[in-house]
């Protein structure tokens, strides 16, 4: 098992080699984000159909999205991990008031 900096290194690796940019100023950081956007976008279409394993099922497709992710926190140096963490953490003794969310639970 590779670590979350291990994995953001072997994609900072591979955008290297492919053109993709690995510093601030090689990226249109709007166009990555948008490109994110689209790969959860593209997850969503694919678990709408049922088509979860294999070529551009959910599972590949959200890969595809934590791919893009991480390549953007490798440009900017962002620690995902301390950050997911420091998140989890806050979270834990969060409260949500669901009669005020625009969203429905049952």
């Amino acid at each position: 098992m590779l670590s979350i900096k291990e994995l953001t290194d072997l994609i900072l690796e591979q955008a290297k080699e492919k053109g993709f940019g690995t510093r601030p100023d090689e990226i249109d950081v709007a166009e990555k984000i948008a490109l994110i956007h689209s790969e959860v976008s593209e997850a969503y279409e694919a678990y709408r159909h049922k088509n979860i394993d294999g070529k551009d099922g959910f599972k590949e497709e959200l890969g595809d999205v934590i791919q893009r992710v991480l390549h953007l926190c490798g440009i900017f140096n962002i620690d995902i991990e301390k950050e997911i963490l420091k998140k989890l953490n806050y979270n834990k003794d969060r409260k949500w008031n669901w009669k005020e969310m625009n969203e429905t639970h049952v």
